[in-house]
């Protein structure tokens, strides 16, 4: 039973990742995305969910917000500061490899930040360093060079909800 619930709730959530990122909510995409979605948290609930003790609707709102957040305003932000040096004449971006320290301690919420900071466009983890907890991240930006700003401007918002959901 327990492991049916976590198939189900990992499922919805996979299904909802799949239509906020493609963006298409037709019925055919909702019966796919959900179909799929189950299917995936079938091969692998088990290594993502493990105690059940923790699953939460706190938890579960706080994924969710967080995947409607990123894709939304953060990805389109992100896109937008990109897209505007493209386009731009005068501009000469500085890029630099900042240190971007993390409090997480949670080896999901790790990953999880250093993936959604991969995705966002303009910054990529090139190097993270456990012992130190800190990740290197390749800035397109960079609007300063210390650890609180870096930290500040690439992670904390992430960190922020990633804590809640994994930790």
């Amino acid at each position: 039973m327990r492991k049916a619930v976590s198939i189900i709730i990992y499922g919805l959530l996979m299904a909802i990742v799949y239509l906020i990122y493609t963006g298409v909510f037709s019925l055919v995409e909702i019966i796919l995305s959900i179909a799929i979605g189950l299917i995936i948290a079938y091969i692998f609930a088990g290594d993502i969910i493990t105690d059940l003790s923790k699953l939460s609707l706190s938890r579960i709102y706080h994924a969710i917000t967080y995947l409607i957040k990123y894709f939304t305003v953060i990805e389109a932000r992100a896109h937008w500061s990109v897209i505007k040096i493209i386009l731009s004449r005068n501009t000469n971006p500085k890029p630099a490899i900042v240190r971007v320290p993390f409090k997480a301690n949670n080896p999901y919420t790790i990953v999880f930040i250093a993936n959604s900071i991969t995705n966002t466009p303009g910054t990529v983890v090139i190097d993270m360093d456990e012992n130190k907890k800190a990740y290197y991240v390749h800035w397109l930006t960079p609007t300063s060079l210390t650890d609180d700003d870096a930290y500040r401007n690439i992670s904390l918002e992430f960190e922020k909800h990633l804590t809640k959901v994994f930790e």
